[in-house]
């Protein structure tokens, strides 16, 4: 084979070389051909090119390095990863998730900024890590879509989890009282795992597996999750779910929960456990049926009248015997929801002949009513703003759906499914964290990111270089109490 040769030549004043070293294939010739670059020194053989800087080559010694290629000159999105890891910081969160998580701390912390900052499929969290400031910030971070199943069953090992809610819990419990929400959603996904199954909720058939979670009620804050197979009925989650709370340390004192969690055994428990507890009544119960057959003639009138919010309410107090104890009963009638749910009615059967009218009487007589039970005495003006303190949850829920990614379900086994659903966790309460730091401000905490992404930095090789800030961008760091740097070293 033959040595070969360098060419020259000159394209737009400046000379360029390669080599071109000959073989043969099957007795045909061809030419191997090696891209040298820019010549510098023809008669020293010294060559530039932009992957290998400024080198000699020479037929016997092959390439030899002068000045290596200084790294590539980045552009990165950073202002929104600047904003949630100065808050983060401030806020005392980064270093519990060090202390959790260890060496796993960079490709978690990355996989929860990048949930919060730009959502999506893991698949795609390389690709926004390399164009943001986060790669800065967390270099070690392995977010290789072949190694992210991998990092969820890590992140879903059961002692890592505890390790993780043992200081979570203790790093809330300072902002938290004894007051709790608790609600399960379904998690809808056609993948063949143990947890799916078919759920029948209020009508909805889903293939599904559940989560339950636990609200602290007054910062809102998600305190603990659980999840459960589809089938799983919400009644026989709540026993055990305040049993793993308190296990964690957590003294229960109260718990609102909605109507899918009442049952004698349930009850009971909560008495046992000392646990007070407000929730709405089924209505297919005898003792609802029982309340609103005694109690829904005299309803309407003014000395049970209560005004919540833009709606007015009757609510009656009625001490009744809840399952072998006192509880309290209160019988109600929203004014607004009987007139939505009568006129709702009337168009499905007007002009039924098959609904008599006396059906159609005692059908429109239940209209509008609800029954909410309570261990302990509250005045009736109070039990609605407290018992609607659930909707808190509801919007937790939202928030874990819309901005931590919890949902479409891509996992492939129980361990992924749960270390999908900590980061999904993790995300939220960052997530409403960060929301709480913004209040009274113009802008949530997804509105906030949105704005920021736009502060762009230039890396360059020992500093970074942070662009303009604009009005918006500066307002919202002042508001909490933050400023962007002009320059940060590496």
């Amino acid at each position: 084979m033959s040595k070969g040769f360098i060419r020259y030549e000159i394209k737009n004043g400046v000379e360029y070389a390669s080599v071109y070293v000959a073989r043969r294939i099957s007795g045909k010739k061809i030419n191997d051909v090696t891209w040298l670059g820019r010549v510098v020194d023809k008669q020293s053989g010294i060559y530039r090119n932009r992957e290998r800087g400024t080198f000699r080559y020479s037929f016997e010694s092959g390439v030899v390095d002068i000045h290596p290629a200084k790294p590539e000159k980045l552009i990165l999105d950073f202002g929104d990863s600047y904003f949630l890891n100065k808050m983060l910081t401030k806020l005392n969160f980064m270093s519990l998730i060090e202390f959790a998580f260890g060496s796993l701390s960079d490709t978690l912390l990355s996989l929860i900024f990048y949930k919060s900052l730009m959502g999506g499929a893991s698949c795609y969290a390389q690709a926004w890590w390399e164009g943001s400031y986060a790669r800065m910030l967390f270099p070690n971070a392995n977010l290789a879509s072949q190694r992210i199943s991998e990092m969820l069953t890590e992140f879903g090992d059961e002692w890592l989890q505890r390790a993780f809610f043992k200081e979570y819990l203790q790093y809330i419990s300072g902002q938290c009282g004894e007051s709790v929400l608790i609600d399960s959603t379904g998690l809808p996904n056609d993948i063949r795992f143990p947890l799916t199954a078919i759920n029948n909720h209020n009508g909805t058939i889903n293939s599904e597996a559940r989560l339950v979670l636990v609200l602290e009620r007054k910062s809102g804050l998600p305190v603990y999750f659980r999840y459960a197979a589809g089938n799983i009925v919400d009644v026989s989650t709540l026993e055990t779910t305040i049993a793993e709370v308190q296990a964690y340390g957590i003294d229960i004192r109260h718990a609102i929960v909605d109507a899918g969690y009442y049952s004698d055994k349930n009850i009971k428990a909560m008495r046992a456990n000392k646990v007070s507890f407000i929730m709405r009544m089924p209505t297919n119960r005898k003792l609802y049926k029982k309340l609103v057959s005694e109690h829904s003639d005299g309803l309407q009138d003014a000395k049970y009248l209560v005004k919540y919010r833009e709606r007015f309410v009757y609510i009656k107090h009625v001490e009744i015997d809840l399952f072998g104890a006192a509880g309290h009963a209160y019988v109600a009638l929203d004014i607004d929801r009987k007139h939505d749910e009568t006129k709702k009615y009337m168009y499905a059967n007007y002009d039924n002949l098959d609904v008599s009218f006396d059906e159609m009487n005692a059908a429109m007589k239940s209209k509008g009513l609800f029954v909410l039970l309570s261990s302990e005495y509250v005045e009736t003006y109070d039990v609605l703003p407290l018992y609607y303190q659930r909707q808190v949850i509801e919007q937790v829920f939202d928030i874990g759906k819309n901005n931590a990614d919890l949902l479409p379900l891509r996992i492939h086994g129980v361990d992924t499914f749960r270390g999908h659903l900590l980061i999904a966790f993790i995300t939220t309460a960052v997530y409403i964290l960060v929301n709480k730091s913004l209040h009274r401000s113009d802008f949530c905490a997804l509105g906030a990111y949105r704005v920021l992404r736009n502060l762009k930095c230039k890396v360059f090789d020992d500093l970074i270089i942070v662009q303009e800030p604009n009005k918006k961008m500066n307002g919202i760091a002042e508001h909490v109490g933050l400023s962007f740097p002009l320059k940060l070293e590496i």
